[in-house]
């Protein structure tokens, strides 16, 4: 993986209130204690997707010769046992140590607080890639101003339209963006611009780009540039070899160079391409939530479907 300039692990002091770290722990806060790792069960929503595997086994090494040297921080269960909150990586490699027992630290959080924490502790990992501190920025946000994350997406860009064409936003969108401010000064790596003109940009790669960004088998400047080639089996078999023989950027565009002129799509082929495109993202939309917009693409549909029926 390519170095990269380490910035400043977050503050977010919010989550010292969420954990009560900054009080003397109180009797449904419990102390620290061991408990057998069995009762212990992963979340339904994780905000760590991919674990570098050679990281980990240096970790699995560890906990096998000093055992957890940190404890995982849970959280109680209605119905027994717990849920964990924070620390994946040393459970995993407990598990695959063998271990029967494992320090914890036990917090009484609702589901709020609980992803909150996760997506915190997600960010502060040293080894986090853009992509993944892109997701979490964005799901923290999301929780933060109670929306979906392509509400928020929309809410950086209206904000730099209406500031490049000195338009004036509205009450509740001031509001937001206090809101917004708030949690990435928290963060402490960007600003809402900047975050906006280097981050948001990533979500617009190819998903076979972006998922070998989320795994950090790739760097970057290497993805954005092989993202630039619209064949998908001509870009799917070049990441592979990227991947497999670590090829260098100037390697890559070499590569590029070979590669067989694309034939130009008809504008027909476009238009059918880009409608594929939409029902892809409308499968994984959660604009069905919003009762406006979900009319609105209803009656787009009718109409469509109306005019690509036969007479």
């Amino acid at each position: 993986m390519v170095t990269r300039k380490r910035a400043p692990k977050p503050e977010l002091r919010n989550v010292a209130a969420i954990l009560n770290r900054e009080t003397p722990a109180t009797e449904d806060q419990h102390q620290d204690q061991s408990i057998p790792i069995e009762k212990i069960q992963l979340p339904a929503k994780q905000p760590r997707r991919f674990f570098d595997s050679d990281k980990l086994a240096q970790l699995v090494q560890s906990v096998a010769e000093h055992g957890i040297l940190e404890p995982l921080l849970v959280r109680p269960l209605e119905g027994g046992g717990y849920e964990l909150v924070a620390g994946e990586r040393r459970l995993r490699a407990a598990r695959e140590v063998g271990l029967e027992e494992v320090p914890i630290v036990v917090r009484e959080l609702d589901d709020r607080q609980a992803i909150q924490v996760a997506l915190i502790e997600n960010l502060q990992r040293e080894d986090l890639n853009p992509v993944e501190e892109t997701d979490a920025v964005l799901d923290l946000l999301a929780i933060a101003l109670e929306t979906t994350r392509e509400n928020v997406t929309s809410l950086f860009y209206q904000a730099h339209r209406a500031k490049h064409r000195g338009q004036e936003l509205g009450q509740n969108v001031l509001s937001q963006l206090e809101i917004v401010q708030t949690v990435m000064a928290g963060v402490g790596r960007f600003s809402i611009d900047s975050f906006r003109s280097s981050r948001l940009p990533l979500l617009k790669l190819p998903e076979d780009v972006l998922d070998v960004l989320r795994q950090g088998k790739l760097e970057y400047t290497k993805a954005q540039t092989i993202a630039r080639v619209k064949d998908e089996t001509q870009r799917s078999k070049l990441l592979k070899q990227t991947i497999a023989k670590n090829l260098s950027l100037n390697e890559i565009k070499a590569a590029i160079k070979e590669l067989k002129p694309e034939v130009e799509p008809t504008p027909e082929k476009v238009l059918v391409e880009q409608l594929g495109e939409i029902g892809k993202r409308l499968q994984k939309s959660e604009t069905w939530g919003d009762r406006k917009r979900k009319e609105r693409i209803t009656k787009l549909l009718d109409e469509l479907y109306k005019l690509t029926s036969d007479n």
